[in-house]
């Protein structure tokens, strides 16, 4: 193409476009996309366009982009039920300009990138990691080398769709440079939060979140994310997570942060390096972990969390089953004994623990339904969620229920309008409306029947008890709505 200096414009989509959108909270940095300018600002002009946080509509999103006058558009989707958002962004940009070159990565276009590539408004599709797709695709746009033979890219010649496979995983984290945020207003992302009603949400502002690795090796059935950044644990240096907690509290005045890996604790060695390291350089601060494997969970790492500023940590349990843990699930195992245990150390330290459970897996009995709920009470965490199970597609147990024909009539993978808080499987023990009803009001149960558990949670809230309750009555009420 020649051009002297490329214009990259990389877009968040505004997911609230689509049908499912009031269960969609997205307020976050766009990490991925700020990595993704790093990678490449050296050589193209980058600009960055969240048209979720700024709530832009398609004619907004336009005018943005044509204001831009970008040679190409850079378009990242989170999940496959926001698809539409993409695909209209690259609709867009092709109208501004046919000339304009689309590319489509993120979780959306890696796991169903034959899909992305079926549509004529986008000319490359990343698969993986792409980091250094990018860098080399512009590279090639720019005439700065001769041939397109990309691993990890899709593309059309001649009407025939290029695969060449996915992009290999990046070994060494350390490599990828530290997330452009001088591209955004980084304040519109640290001094607030999507849902004030979540106890997962910082308490104090600015905030900011931390991805310090990537893969993960336990191979749960119902995940992408060992198919998404592979079965092999990478992560970043101790050195380098330090770094970037500085630079955060340095450069935007942070004064929390969440940490939002998926295994932050598989290497116990490195995490209590890190947590050291907080300690001894004045870097305590309150920090929320999200996934917390409670596996990794022994005294002395919750001690040495809560002495580093820890105050929340969310733990994954899934089920009470026996039987579903290890014959559906099949990953990360421990023993129940073990995680009622770490909830009640982490409880007497201050820390505050949350459990998230899912239910209406296939085959999952109604019996073994109650053994989760019971269990969810036993275990005594501060505050418990029940999920419905949504099966994702490119998993084991995507594959179990089409295998089984155990899909509710009507699912629609790409479509989940009104759908995430019923059940999506079908059982001759139970329906969905069954699944509906049980998980809102267990959940009221469990979580506020006792006094002290209201109070605690309202605080965490930053709520009365009289706000709680009109919370809570608020969810009951919704339920109707989702009851086919």
């Amino acid at each position: 193409m020649g051009w002297k200096k490329v214009k990259l414009v990389l877009v968040v989509p505004n997911y609230r476009l689509t049908k499912d959108a009031e269960h969609m909270y997205y307020a976050y940095a766009p990490y991925n996309l700020c990595v993704l300018a790093a990678m490449v600002e050296d050589i193209c002009e980058v600009e960055i366009i969240d048209a979720y946080i700024d709530n832009l509509n398609e004619s907004a999103v336009e005018s943005a982009i044509r204001k831009s006058s970008p040679d190409i558009v850079g378009i990242t989707v989170i999940m496959d039920q926001m698809a539409s958002t993409g695909h209209k962004i690259a609709e867009i940009s092709k109208k501004i300009d046919a000339n304009i070159k689309t590319i489509m990565g993120g979780v959306y276009a890696t796991m169903n990138p034959m899909v992305v590539a079926k549509d004529h408004n986008i000319d490359y599709v990343c698969v993986g990691e792409g980091e250094y797709v990018l860098r080399d695709l512009i590279k090639f746009l720019d005439n700065d080398i001769a041939g397109l033979s990309i691993k990890g890219l899709i593309y059309k010649k001649n009407n025939e769709i290029i695969n060449q496979g996915r992009s290999d995983f990046i070994e060494n984290l350390d490599v990828i440079p530290t997330p452009a945020y001088h591209l955004i207003d980084f304040k519109k992302y640290s001094n607030k939060v999507s849902r004030r009603n979540s106890v997962d949400s910082p308490r104090v502002f600015p905030y900011a979140r931390l991805y310090t690795s990537r893969g993960c090796p336990f191979g749960c059935t119902f995940c992408q994310v060992g198919s998404i950044s592979g079965e092999k644990f990478r992560y970043q240096s101790v050195e380098k997570v330090i770094a970037e907690i500085k630079m955060l509290k340095e450069t935007y005045n942070i004064k929390s942060f969440i940490v939002s890996d998926d295994n932050f604790f598989l290497n116990r060695n490195r995490v209590i390096k890190i947590l050291q390291t907080m300690i001894e350089e004045d870097l305590v601060m309150p920090w929320l972990s999200e996934d917390t494997g409670i596996m990794h969970m022994d005294e002395e790492l919750l001690e040495l969390m809560y002495r580093s500023g820890c105050g929340y940590v969310g733990c994954a349990i899934e089920t009470g089953n026996d039987r579903i843990m290890n014959n559906i699930i099949k990953g990360k195992r421990f023993s129940k004994e073990h995680a009622v245990n770490m909830v009640s150390i982490a409880k007497k330290l201050g820390i505050y623990v949350a459990s998230n459970f899912i239910i209406g897996f296939p085959t999952e009995t109604w019996d073994e339904i109650r053994e989760t709920i019971q269990f969810a009470e036993l275990l005594d965490a501060d505050y418990v969620r029940i999920f419905s199970l949504v099966p994702l597609k490119n998993t084991e147990l995507w594959s179990m229920c089409e295998k089984m024909e155990s899909f509710r009539d009507g699912y629609d993978h790409f479509n989940l309008n009104s759908s995430w808080n019923t059940s999506l499987i079908k059982s001759p023990e139970y329906s969905s409306n069954d699944l509906t009803i049980l998980r809102a009001f267990e959940w009221d149960r469990i979580n506020f029947t006792k006094h002290g558990k209201r109070k605690k949670t309202a605080k965490r809230l930053g709520m009365t008890e009289v706000e709680l309750n009109c919370m809570r009555q608020e969810t009951r009420k919704n339920i109707y709505a989702s009851i086919k």
